[in-house]
């Protein structure tokens, strides 16, 4: 039998991640090992500071007191034997999008990517709307993709960023990831002790949205399919910065080795 494993960034509690289990249980076995509490903006972040626990619920649910990635490196090395090992690792559905340089952020995106690196396919899916928070649809079409990647596979070391607007899914597009322009918005509060403490935000000036981006598909009402890789390799640059190969390290610089390094 199909087996997936499935984790969030919004905690076990999670009404994205009770109705997208539903839906997934209707085509395969799943394991639920998710955050014990909200985990948004942890991104790739591996906690190795502290030691970490893990409460089993039942035969099919555990809580980690960690980060996404926390959570798909323990059950894929811990948690489920090699008897269980999943087929396939669904992250979400997400309260809010994860568009365009968000995804960096996104503990969602970082649960698909972590169960890619590790060697298992992986599918992010997040719900873009701040409000009226229906995942009806959303798990629906979730579990379509799941039956699609099943049975077609991924190149290997891809991971799927879906974004699903609300409503009805009208269509879907494959896509590029977008770029905004933001500013920090930072909030300084004092305390009930006197003490200065900061709330970070941010405010969206605008999105560069060329009709190929994530922002855009989401924007015309379809969902964003945006394939993703761990490689954070720029190979447009790669020709570019092949003279430094011949650097010399070893005395002063040349003087076009000075114009290509720089100065700080």
């Amino acid at each position: 039998m199909t087996r997936i494993l499935l984790t969030n960034d919004d905690g076990i509690h999670s009404e994205g991640l009770e109705k997208v289990e539903a839906a997934l249980r209707e085509i395969g076995d799943v394991f639920v090992v998710a955050p014990a509490s909200e985990m948004s903006g942890a991104s790739h972040s591996l906690t190795l500071s502290r030691p970490l626990r893990i409460r089993q619920i039942d035969k099919r649910h555990w809580t980690v007191d960690g980060t996404p990635t926390d959570c798909v490196t323990l059950a894929l090395n811990q948690i489920l034997t090699s008897e269980c090992r999943p087929d396939i690792c669904v992250s979400g559905i997400n309260y809010g999008g994860n568009l365009g340089d968000d995804a960096s952020y996104s503990g969602t995106v970082a649960g698909a990517l972590e169960a890619t690196i590790l060697g298992v396919p992986g599918i992010a899916f997040s719900l873009v709307t701040r409000e009226n928070f229906d995942f009806t649809e959303a798990s629906r079409f979730a579990r379509i993709i799941v039956e699609r990647v099943l049975r077609e596979g991924l190149p290997e070391g891809t991971l799927l960023n879906i974004n699903i607007p609300p409503g009805p899914v009208r269509g879907v597009r494959v896509t590029k990831q977008g770029i905004k322009n933001a500013r920090p918005v930072i909030s300084e509060h004092i305390d009930p002790r006197g003490k200065a403490y900061y709330w970070i935000g941010e405010e969206i000036i605008r999105w560069n949205a060329p009709e190929d981006t994530d922002y855009t598909a989401v924007e015309e009402g379809l969902v964003s399919v945006t394939p993703m890789r761990s490689d954070m390799t720029d190979h447009r640059s790669l020709a570019a910065l092949e003279k430094w190969n011949s650097m010399n390290v070893d005395g002063p610089l040349h003087a076009d080795e000075d114009q290509t390094v720089g100065r700080v």
